[in-house]
């Protein structure tokens, strides 16, 4: 009997969006803020810093939000958001 990919776990879908996301735009990111399954795989949220500026809380960050297949493999990824490091969300 023959089996489909194995899904793979939770901080393994973590490690391989980061890591992906890193070799594609060529910045290290800072954390992932999200991860989720999806049907086809996984969605990640991935934070990277876009442009750093002194002071520190002024730097540029961009959230990014990552597709993976079953197996951890990127899928696609698309930035989502830009703010500075200070800038907190605020509940509506």
């Amino acid at each position: 009997m023959r089996r489909g990919p194995r899904r793979v776990s939770a901080p393994q879908a973590m490690r391989s969006a980061s890591e992906q996301l890193e070799e594609l735009l060529g910045r290290a990111p800072e954390s992932v803020s999200a991860v989720r399954p999806t049907d086809q795989g996984w969605q990640a949220d991935v934070e990277v810093e876009e442009l750093s500026r002194v002071p520190e809380t002024t730097s540029v960050m961009a959230s990014y939000r990552v597709s993976l297949d079953e197996e951890g493999a990127l899928m696609s990824y698309e930035r989502t958001r830009r703010y500075t490091r200070g800038q907190i969300d605020r509940g509506t």
